[in-house]
C-alpha cells in the first residue's frame, strides 16, 4: 500500500513568519477502503524565542503519536512543544514511518527560516530560507544520509536577498501594536515604523508587501478585515514618511497564519503583529 505523511514545518526569523493553512493532499495511490494517509503537522513559531511548536495531523496508533512528539521535544524543549496530533485507528502509515519521522527531524530544521518541509509517501520537498549556501546544501544532505536511497529531496531552500535581512533587523523581533480592536497605531507602533523607514526608503527595484495578522479571538471574518485595514494604516503612516507608495502592497489573512498559541495572552499577542516581505519589483 503507498501511504503517505505529511509533516509542515515552519520557523520564524527576526520576529517575521509565515505559517500558512495547509490541505491535505490525497496519497499518490489510493488507501485500502476505509484508511486514511498518516499524517502529521507541525509549526514552530520564534525559534529562540520561547515561542511553541503546535503538533497536528492524524496518526494511527499512540505509540507514533509519543514518538513524533518526542523527537520534536528533543528539539525544542518539553514545553515547546503543543499536541494536537489526533489518534484515529483508521489512518494507515509506511512501514519504519515513525523511526524515519523522527530520524527527519533534527537541530538543523531550527535553521530554516519562513519555510515548509513536506512529506508524500517517499517523495520530500524542503522549502524556506537559511543563512548561507553551505548550510543549504548540507540540511539537505544530512537529511538524504539519514533515509534510506528510495527517498527523494527537492531541495527549495534559498539564502534570502541582503535587503530582507535588513528589514528584518530593523523589525527586531517587535511587534507593531495598534489601539485594541482597531487600525489605529499606537504610539509605540508609530515609533517602530519611524525607525524602519529609512530602510525601507533604501530599497531599489523591491516591493514590500505589508501583511496584518491577528490572533483567533472573535469572529473570523472580522478579523480578516481588520487584519487587512491595520495592513493599509502601517502603509499609509509610511507613505507620510516619504516611502513610494507603489512599492508597497497590503493584505489581511486574519488568524490563519499564527506563530504562537493562542491559548496564552502572550501567544495571542505574539500573533497580532505585522509582517514585511521584500520581493522584486
Amino acid at each position: 500500500m503507498n501511504c503517505s505523511l505529511r509533516v509542515l514545518v515552519l520557523s520564524m526569523a527576526f520576529g517575521l513568519a509565515l505559517a500558512p493553512a495547509v490541505q491535505a493532499q490525497q496519497p499518490q495511490q489510493p488507501a485500502a477502503a476505509g484508511a486514511t494517509a498518516a499524517r502529521v503537522e507541525t509549526t514552530p513559531a520564534a525559534i529562540g524565542k520561547g515561542e511553541p511548536v503546535v503538533a497536528g495531523g492524524q496518526v494511527p496508533d499512540e505509540a507514533t503519536r509519543a514518538a513524533v512528539i518526542e523527537a520534536l521535544r528533543r528539539i525544542y524543549g518539553p514545553s515547546g512543544v503543543i499536541d494536537k496530533i489526533e489518534v484515529v485507528s483508521t489512518v494507515s502509515m509506511p512501514a519504519n514511518w515513525a523511526a524515519n519521522v523522527q530520524r527527519l527531524i533534527t537541530p538543523s530544521l531550527k535553521e530554516i527560516h519562513r519555510g515548509q518541509f513536506q512529506i508524500e509517501g517517499t517523495q520530500m520537498a524542503l522549502s524556506g530560507e537559511v543563512g548561507n549556501e553551505a548550510l543549504r546544501q548540507k540540511i539537505v544532505s544530512d537529511m538524504a544520509n539519514a533515509l534510506n536511497p528510495t527517498y527523494t529531496i527537492k531541495n527549495s531552500l534559498r539564502v534570502p536577498a541582503s535587503e530582507q535581512i535588513a528589514v528584518d533587523q530593523a523589525l527586531a523581533n517587535r511587534t507593531i501594536e495598534f489601539e485594541l480592536g482597531s487600525a489605529t497605531l499606537t504610539g509605540k507602533g508609530r515609533a517602530i515604523l519611524d525607525e524602519m523607514a529609512p530602510i525601507l526608503q533604501k530599497l531599489t527595484n523591491k516591493s514590500v508587501a505589508v501583511v496584518g495578522h491577528t490572533d483567533n479571538a472573535g469572529n473570523r471574518t472580522s478579523n480578516l478585515a481588520l487584519s487587512q485595514s491595520r495592513a493599509e494604516a502601517v502603509k499609509g503612516y509610511l507613505v507620510g514618511k516619504g516611502i513610494d507608495p507603489l512599492t508597497l502592497t497590503t493584505s489581511g489573512v486574519g488568524p490563519d497564519q499564527p506563530v504562537a498559541s493562542n491559548a496564552t495572552d502572550e501567544g495571542r499577542s505574539r500573533n497580532r503583529r505585522i509582517e514585511f516581505r521584500v520581493g522584486r519589483n
